[in-house]
């Protein structure tokens, strides 16, 4: 058959005046051209391809199926280039929709099941709300402390000028607005204007002192450009350890930095003399002022008290560290929480009419009434592998305003699965809630996995079959699916080597008898304008049907004849694996599971450890993989980074004070800080993850900043005379202590 479809260059006839380009016409373009095709000669009589089959034209994979809605359909992935925009393709992808649909036969159509963009966008729009509102508020804040709209005008602007420069360096940088670096912003925003109000409150001080605007912000800046200049360059560092996050961080503290020093001090130079309405020292006359002011007595009056016990004092800083470490080894951990993206993804695993059962989930699924569409293939899992028996869902949800959380609505799909348990048979649906970050390349049934290996597969398969149990009896585990499948039924073909000696037939010549009539072999090539065809050889779908089959092939044999199979060999039915997985480069089966509400992967892991450590034999290892993985490395690295975060402020601190004791002196809230914010997470029972860590680093900024600013008062205090309890107890600066303290807050 190859050798009657060829399509070969040949060549070119030259001539005196001319040349000639050679066309043969050995190209097959179709099945029936095939069909006519000359296979051998039978007594000098022409034998046909149809006299002995029949070529039809079809599809490259016929054990593969998808339906959208119920309906027959394909689907196209449409994956962004790594430099590119998705909400840009997005939008030309939608914009280009009625141009495509025009252009399909009849009654096809184009719709879009899942749009990543979506959520991108939701991301901007949040933070761009977020920084609307952020500046809002700190308007209002200002407005209240000093009166004057333009001293309000002039702190304010300094968040669209950071962030604006934050968005020419990250281009520069080649950076992209992406969920890493949207959360960035939206962190950094809280800690933008300090600077600025910082820098306004010591020129406005002065200012009051009847200085001109000029000599105001000279004298202003030059006395508070080393606090800010601390501040800057510690919070900065402070972000060090989260890596791309923190870069964005980094970048907008920088940026503001620079505006509090530069464009700030220029701004409120240039401000024309006015009569002074209001003053900075207090808020202004009022119920707000008044209630603040009896609030700064109240903390000068514990301040002093404070002072004078210093020792319960520091009991208390004890006390509140050794309660953050019980907080800290007590409190469950988590890694990344799980975002609603509207889609769901839906595993299936059947031995026995796949198509049909897939089709009766689907329709169930749609009654629904928070489904918008559901997808189902059969023949193909999520990873793109798989077999013919497994199938793939996914299920687009509607707007989240619109049903209800998308726990509750997996909860609901595995409650239709348990009705549908008596004409399911032996089909199994998982149902998944997709991660906010998927990590890991293995693929499986469930958001997690716990991977078993050994050097012996069978050990390992006997292991897997026992620990299953073990693992469903976790508590807090559900969805408990094993990638091994072992019951896979197979034909086993036993070769009488003796007798297929002697009739000159080889093991090589059976296997290759075998796979070209049961294996779909690519016997040929079809070559069209824009694309190639497969040409597949196989025994037609009757003579497939059960093991009888196989007593009609024969294989070649000597001096050119043919042997029956069934003389040189013997069949059996049995069972078998349907694949065989490695991890590590060793033999592996991995075990996926999720978590019921209100566990934490903390708990449920340290339990499986426990299990596996049990009823695990000792050549068979147990380790967890993805997500799970990724949580138990953080367990590790997020103290030591923690860790690392206070040395590296220490440093900065030392070097731009010349000190070794007033980094020290900073640092020592830290204790009190990390026991509040722990104490709350365990009071409200909420897990320590990755997103709450985030937040502990950002408290240690702001305990930071707030302790650079009493410190360097407290030695400009002492440098002018004042005792060491006087110039501690700061009268003064109450709308940067209560900026710095509330604006990030929020």
């Amino acid at each position: 058959m190859n050798s009657n479809n060829a399509n070969l260059p040949q060549g070119t006839l030259q001539s005196p005046s001319r040349s000639y380009n050679l066309k043969v016409d050995g190209q097959l373009t179709n099945a029936t051209q095939f069909n006519k095709l000359i296979v051998a000669y039978n007594n000098g009589a022409p034998v046909e391809l149809n006299q002995m089959g029949h070529a039809v034209d079809g599809v490259q994979q016929n054990t593969r199926a998808t339906w959208i809605n119920n309906e027959r359909g394909i689907i196209l992935a449409i994956v962004r280039q790594p430099d590119s925009n998705t909400v840009d393709i997005a939008k030309a992808i939608r914009a280009a929709l009625p141009k495509l649909n025009a252009s399909l036969p009849g009654g096809a159509k184009m719709q879009i099941i899942y749009d990543k963009s979506t959520y991108v966008q939701a991301a901007v729009d949040e933070v761009e709300f977020t920084l609307v509102l952020a500046s809002l508020l700190v308007a209002a804040v200002i407005w209240l402390f000093l009166g004057q709209w333009r001293q309000t005008i002039i702190a304010v602007i300094s968040i669209p000028i950071s962030i604006l420069g934050t968005f020419a360096v990250m281009h520069l940088l080649g950076y992209s607005l992406n969920i890493l670096t949207l959360l960035a912003l939206t962190l950094a925003v809280g800690f933008v204007v300090d600077d600025a109000v910082v820098m306004l409150e010591n020129i406005s001080r002065h200012r009051e002192m009847g200085k001109s605007p000029m000599q105001a912000a000279l004298i202003g800046s030059r006395e508070i450009g080393f606090t800010i200049l601390s501040m800057t360059l510690s919070l900065a560092a402070v972000f060090l350890p989260l890596i791309l996050m923190g870069a964005t961080i980094g970048i907008v503290i920088l940026m503001s930095g620079l505006v509090a020093l530069s464009l700030t001090p220029m701004l409120l130079a240039r401000m024309r003399e006015q009569k002074q309405t209001g003053s900075t020292v207090s808020p202004q006359p009022g119920l707000f002022g008044r209630g603040f002011n009896a609030l700064t007595r109240g903390y000068i009056r514990s301040l002093r008290w404070s002072l004078k016990f210093r020792w319960l004092i520091l009991l208390a800083a004890a006390g509140s560290l050794v309660g953050a470490v019980f907080f800290f080894q007590h409190l469950e951990k988590a890694f990344i929480p799980n975002s609603d993206t509207g889609m769901v993804m839906g595993m299936l695993s059947s031995f026995d009419q796949l198509k049909d059962q897939q089709q009766i989930i689907s329709k169930a699924l749609q009654k629904n009434p928070a489904v918008l569409t559901v997808m189902s293939n059969a023949g193909q899992g999520g990873a793109g592998g798989g077999g013919s028996n497994v199938g793939f869902m996914m299920i687009q949800l509607k707007p989240a305003n619109e049903r209800a959380p998308l726990n509750s609505v997996i909860q609901d799909f595995r409650k239709t699965m348990a009705k549908l348990s008596d004409r399911l048979g032996s089909t199994r649906a998982f149902f998944i809630e997709p991660p906010a970050i998927r990590i890991g390349a293995l693929s499986s049934n469930s958001n997690y996995q716990f991977v078993l290996q050994s050097t012996n597969q069978d050990q390992l398969n006997q292991a897997a079959q026992a620990f299953l149990p073990f693992l469903r009896a976790v508590p807090g585990v559900t969805s408990v699916d094993s990638s091994l499948q072992i019951r896979n039924p197979q034909i086993n073909v036993d070769i009488l080597r003796e007798r297929a000696a002697s009739l000159g037939v080889t093991p090589s010549e059976l296997e290759q008898t075998l796979n070209l009539a049961f294996g779909g072999t690519q016997v040929s090539t079809i070559y069209g304008a824009s694309d190639q065809y497969q040409v597949i050889a196989e025994l037609a779908p009757q003579y497939q049907n059960d093991i009888s089959a196989l007593d009609a092939i024969s294989v070649p044999g000597s001096n050119n004849t043919l042997v029956p199979l069934s003389a040189v060999a013997r069949f059996s039915t049995g069972v078998g694996p349907l694949s065989i997985t490695h991890y590590g480069q060793l033999p592996s089966i991995t075990l996926s599971f999720d978590l019921k509400p209100g566990y934490s992967l903390d708990q449920v892991s340290r339990a499986i450890e426990e299990a596996a450590l049990e009823h695990l034999p000792q050549n068979v290892s147990g380790q967890f993989a993805g997500s799970a993985q990724a949580f138990q490395d953080s367990l590790k690295t997020l103290p030591l980074l923690l860790g690392a975060t206070i040395l590296v402020i220490y440093v900065i601190l030392a070097i731009l004070y010349e000190h070794f004791i007033h980094p020290l002196t900073i640092l020592t809230a830290l204790p009190l800080a990390g026991f509040g914010a722990l104490a709350s997470l365990y009071l409200f029972n909420q897990p320590l993850d990755v997103f709450s860590f985030v937040g502990i680093i950002m408290l240690v900024g702001l305990v930071k900043k707030n302790g650079i600013i009493m410190l360097d008062f407290a030695i400009h205090r002492r440098r002018e005379g004042e005792s060491a309890i006087d110039a501690m107890v700061i009268r003064r600066w109450g709308l940067p202590w209560l900026v710095v303290w509330c604006f990030p807050s929020y």
